[in-house]
């Protein structure tokens, strides 16, 4: 029973994921979708009522009968690579390899139809809410005068972005900006601006949960800094305890969006609480472990080469 990792050639993460599979002789097929057609072969058999399908990648061939579990890493375009890619190549692909790949009964982590759904940050606050944890006030609008009337009424409020930097090459840094009252709103008549109460915080949090398992981060945050994700912050990322309150919170959080993996990231205040700020469902983890030694790669290939009788996709539950 074979690994399917999704994800780039350049991803040092799931590299990490891969060698703890390969210590454990769980074979592994690594493949970016982009490189399908071209580098990788694929083909599904759909007849006298039954199902079979294959994937060959550098000469590896394996069977959808034994796809054990998919990891949806970090793919890129199906087709991209392609010598004569285009919008109908690429749908046509994407149409082949995961209609293929839902048509099996592996594990996924984390299905795409979640992981879409999870990658809106809207929707992830208002689960959020629902799971319990402490959120801060905040608006999404294209309305100026609402978003001055959220500023003067919370005061000290920061701009972020919903979906994160833009696709651009080079990449653009979009780091969360403190503002006040004061400014200029005019502006957010032109695209959806989300505002956000900001958190006076003494630290940064990122947890990792992979399936059950807890990892958590911490890492102080440097006298008025508003992200700590730019910019050097003279602290370092160390293990810390996960609160039960928060754990509870987790646990409701993953079985409502029905992911395996999630990476949160909290504002630590002063008193100790932990304000929720995003879940990203694909996010690194590399770096903490890097940093505090904690085993979330070891994590992530046990949760990948598990056996189990049950192999459909957990359901939302939004």
């Amino acid at each position: 029973m074979t690994v399917l990792i999704l994800t780039s050639e350049q991803d040092v993460t799931a590299d990490m994921a891969v060698a703890e599979l390969q210590e454990r002789g769980v074979p592994v097929m690594r493949l970016d979708p982009a490189d399908l057609p071209g580098k990788a072969v694929l083909s599904a058999d759909y007849a006298h009522g039954d199902f079979d399908g294959h994937l060959s990648v550098n000469g590896h061939v394996l069977s959808m009968g034994g796809l054990r579990s998919v990891w949806v890493r970090r793919p890129g375009e199906p087709a991209a690579h392609a010598e004569h890619a285009s919008p109908w190549l690429i749908a046509e692909t994407r149409q082949a390899l995961y209609g293929m790949l839902y048509s099996a009964t592996p594990r996924w982590m984390n299905h795409p139809r979640n992981a879409e759904q999870a990658r809106y940050k809207p929707w992830q606050l208002r689960v959020a809410h629902l799971s319990g944890f402490a959120v801060p006030p905040t608006v999404i609008t294209t309305a100026p005068r609402l978003a001055q009337q959220f500023a003067e009424e919370y005061r000290d409020v920061v701009v972020k972005s919903a979906s994160g930097p833009p696709p651009d090459d080079p990449a653009l840094s979009l780091p969360t900006t403190l503002i006040g009252p004061d400014a200029d709103f005019s502006a957010v008549a032109a695209g959806p601006a989300l505002l956000q109460q900001y958190v006076p915080k003494r630290a940064d949090i990122r947890l990792t949960c992979v399936g059950a398992r807890l990892f958590g981060a911490r890492k102080r945050a440097a006298p008025g800094q508003v992200d700590g994700r730019y910019g050097d912050t003279g602290y370092a990322w160390e293990a810390t305890t996960v609160p039960e309150r928060v754990a509870k919170s987790v646990h409701d959080y993953l079985t409502l969006s029905g992911l395996a993996y999630a990476a949160f990231d909290f504002a630590e205040d002063d008193e100790g609480l932990w304000w929720f700020l995003e879940c990203n469902q694909g996010g690194q983890f590399g770096f903490v472990e890097l940093e505090t030694g904690q085993p979330i790669a070891e994590a992530v290939a046990l949760w990948l080469a598990q056996r189990t009788t049950e192999r459909r996709a957990p359901e939302s539950r939004w």
